[in-house]
């Protein structure tokens, strides 16, 4: 059984943050303060942490590495899954961002490791990466 990972980010605006996580793509809140808001994403701990800092347009650095033909944002975080539940968050996920990093497709088609995928930023800027496999056990680290 796979545990579940704790990862915080910074964020521009709770507010906004809330909106975005948990209204616009659907993730359950918990504990949260002015400061910070947990978040369930997917059965893992997701914590926003307020960085007024950040600015207006968001300013996490990045750089952009190329896989499958595709600039890959780094860093960049996310959580794989199965792919009904993929499709179904690839659906929410085109409602709610406006502009995708890499809009959904599948990856390595035909290859070991082929792949669902699809990358956006928040509005604060941190890049987000959901995968999927048909079969995870197999694929996931398939060489």
């Amino acid at each position: 059984m796979l545990t579940p990972f704790h990862i915080a980010v910074a964020v521009r605006d709770i507010d906004e943050a809330r909106d975005f996580y948990g209204a616009g793509l659907g993730f359950s809140e918990g504990r949260s303060s002015d400061q910070w808001i947990d978040f369930n994403m997917f059965g893992h701990q997701f914590v926003t942490h307020l960085n007024a800092s950040i600015g207006p347009q968001g300013s996490i650095a990045s750089i952009a590495n190329e896989v499958d033909g595709h600039g890959v944002p780094v860093p960049h975080f996310g959580v794989v899954l199965e792919l009904d539940q993929w499709e179904a968050f690839a659906e929410t996920a085109r409602a709610v961002v406006s502009e995708f990093i890499i809009e959904p497709y599948i990856r390595f088609k035909g290859q070991p490791g082929e792949q669902a995928t699809l990358f956006f930023s928040d509005p604060s800027g941190n890049a987000l990466e959901f995968k999927a496999f048909r079969n995870i056990d197999e694929q996931l680290f398939a060489t």
